[in-house]
């Protein structure tokens, strides 16, 4: 009996024209519902130079997490969180920020709120305030934005598109001319005598709109807002649902790059989703074609298959020798701060950014990374330059890891998805361990090296011996002698090197009371991630802990066990923090 009874092989005719070596027949599925984009839209020809183009300078980045990206997720974030992001996109350098839909919701405009109140974004940084095409909307955003002493940008979107003119919206072409005409009239009226504050304009759906159309009405919007160099206009023009392959994209940006009125007054903007899966190739050819800007997410959350990523356009350009303009050396720590903000993991497999990008499973592609390495160190020492700072030629690695804060040598040694799985499927079975996929990779180079060293087989318990060697610690020099709860404070007693230090801890919990006086005392310890479970044994339960901690600018990991979860987490801790004695 077939393991997948569902599927259908095709069995309809052989395609008419096909050569004798192509086999394919035609399938059942009804592609026949379906027209390509040349039926469903005007594509502009002519003179095409985005081709021959090049990229020099990184474009304006934009990220739209806060907002597009927000409004995706299935537990949207809250206040802390959604701060939390910001100062982290302030921290990597964007200069202009997207940070919410002020008529949407409470949470929103309260976070707008907040950047008036609160001096968390710097007075380089622009901030965006996104609303459609209906007066009190717009009214609700003006409000939202008044006392903010940075730049503000008010970005006014509607739909354009036939479908959703005549379907969404009910809509002719006149009558939604004048319906963004009367939306731009009211940010005008709200908010044109600001002198802090700039317009943009989304034309949503812009890859569906006819070309006429599109220009017809940004033109008529940078008409009424008096688009100039020295106030200009953001015209932004989505893929909002990528429907085709990316040169027809490249085709009708560069079409309203030709043809936009007061060309010199309005910055050209992008916002590609990723429906067909070559959102970066749109993004990357409509820079090629004259957008100057280029609105996503970090690691393209976002809506169905999501945003453009940002960081995936970045480092390539980095990749070519182009400086992003936004800061990825610790792409660790950014991921770390995305996860917690948006509650999705990164994919393992993610470009650049993933736990696997940079480790080869294949023997021969080891072989080639190691000979590269050892190149790239012999040519470093002829040239007498740092290894940082010779050009990089190294097979299989398209940029150096250590430029985002990555090392090669720390997972070479894990050859197959199998050795490094085998190693937790014996912790699991033998011993109740569910590791975290990074310390799964941090053990196995560990595991290998034994490996190469003893020649021998390793059993599950010599397995479990090397764990407890490598993330506790046998003779501790500091002890955590004693911790209790009490009426919302935390009694922490150390032992350090047999002398005692108490302190009281209020409003935080036993971990945070720990790291604090560990703190105090000398020996700080930063938490990057704690990940925690119960093990069963017999009648018995226990529970375990993995910490991954940062001490003197090393990451490491840390073990703990004991008969509750806030304990374990606690031994733990003291396992880290004697790690660095």
């Amino acid at each position: 009996m077939s393991a997948f009874p569902t599927l259908v092989t095709p069995a309809g005719a052989v395609a008419t024209g096909a050569p004798a070596w192509n086999r394919q027949r035609h399938s059942a599925m009804p592609s026949h519902r379906y027209g390509d984009v040349h039926r469903r839209v005007e594509v502009p020809a002519g003179q095409r130079n985005w081709p021959d183009a090049r990229i020099t300078t990184a474009p304006l980045w934009v990220p739209v997490d806060l907002r597009d990206g927000n409004q995706a997720l299935a537990e949207p974030m809250d206040p802390d969180r959604k701060r939390r992001f910001f100062e982290l996109l302030v921290a990597m350098g964007y200069k202009e920020i997207e940070v919410g839909y002020p008529s949407a919701s409470q949470t929103d405009f309260d976070f707008v709120r907040l950047l008036a109140h609160t001096p968390i974004a710097p007075p380089d940084v622009a901030v965006v305030v996104f609303t459609p095409a209906r007066r009190d909307l717009i009214e609700r955003t003006v409000e939202s934005v008044r006392g903010i002493a940075n730049e503000v940008v008010i970005h006014l979107y509607t739909a354009t598109a036939p479908v959703w003119r005549e379907v969404v919206l009910g809509k002719d072409r006149g009558q939604l001319r004048e319906l963004i005409l009367d939306g731009a009239r009211a940010v005008l009226a709200e908010a044109g005598d600001l002198p802090n504050v700039r317009f943009q304009f989304s034309p949503e759906v812009f890859n569906l709109t006819e070309p006429d159309f599109a220009l017809e009405i940004c033109d008529a919007v940078t008409e009424l807002w008096q688009a100039a160099p020295k106030r200009p206009v953001t015209l932004n023009l989505p893929a909002t649902v990528e429907v085709a392959t990316p040169n027809i994209y490249a085709d009708q940006i560069e079409y309203m790059h030709r043809n936009l009125a007061r060309r010199d007054g309005v910055i050209l903007s992008v916002h590609p989703h990723n429906d067909r899966g070559t959102g970066i190739a749109c993004a990357e050819l409509a820079v090629l074609a004259g957008a100057q800007r280029v609105e996503g997410c970090v690691f393209g959350n976002g809506e169905r298959t999501g945003n453009v990523d940002i960081a995936t356009l970045a480092l390539n350009l980095h990749a070519q020798g182009v400086d992003p303009m936004i800061d990825f050396s610790d792409i660790d720590e950014i991921r770390r701060t995305v996860e917690y903000c948006t509650r999705l993991p990164v994919h393992e497999r993610h470009p650049y950014v993933g736990d696997l990008v940079h480790s080869a499973f294949s023997g021969t592609h080891q072989d080639a990374i190691r000979k590269g390495m050892a190149h790239h160190r012999a040519r470093a020492a002829e040239a007498r330059v740092a290894e940082r700072d010779m050009d990089w030629q190294v097979p299989y690695l398209p940029i150096d890891p250590a430029d985002i804060g990555r090392s090669y040598d720390a997972v070479i040694r894990v050859n197959s998805q199998s050795g490094k799985g085998g190693i937790a499927y014996l912790l699991q079975t033998g011993y109740g361990l569910d590791l975290p996929r990074r310390l799964q990779i941090d053990l196995a180079s560990r595991v290998q090296q034994r490996t190469d060293d003893t020649g021998a087989e390793v059993t599950a318990k010599e397995l479990f011996t090397l764990f407890e060697q490598a993330y506790t610690v046998a003779e501790p020099r500091i002890v955590l002698a004693r911790w209790h709860i009490t009426d919302g404070a935390t009694e922490i007693v150390l032992d350090i090197d047999g002398r005692e230090l108490r302190s009281v801890h209020r409003d935080v919990g036993p971990v945070d009371a720990v790291t604090t006086a560990l703190a105090a005392a000398g020996h700080p310890v930063e938490i990057l991630g704690l990940t925690q479970h119960s093990v069963d044994e017999g009648a018995d339960s226990a529970a375990v802990s993995y910490l991954e901690y940062r001490v003197d600018g090393r990451t490491g990991w840390a073990f703990g066990r004991s008969t509750s979860v806030i304990a374990a987490s606690l031994d733990a801790v003291m396992n880290a923090v004697n790690a660095r004695m």
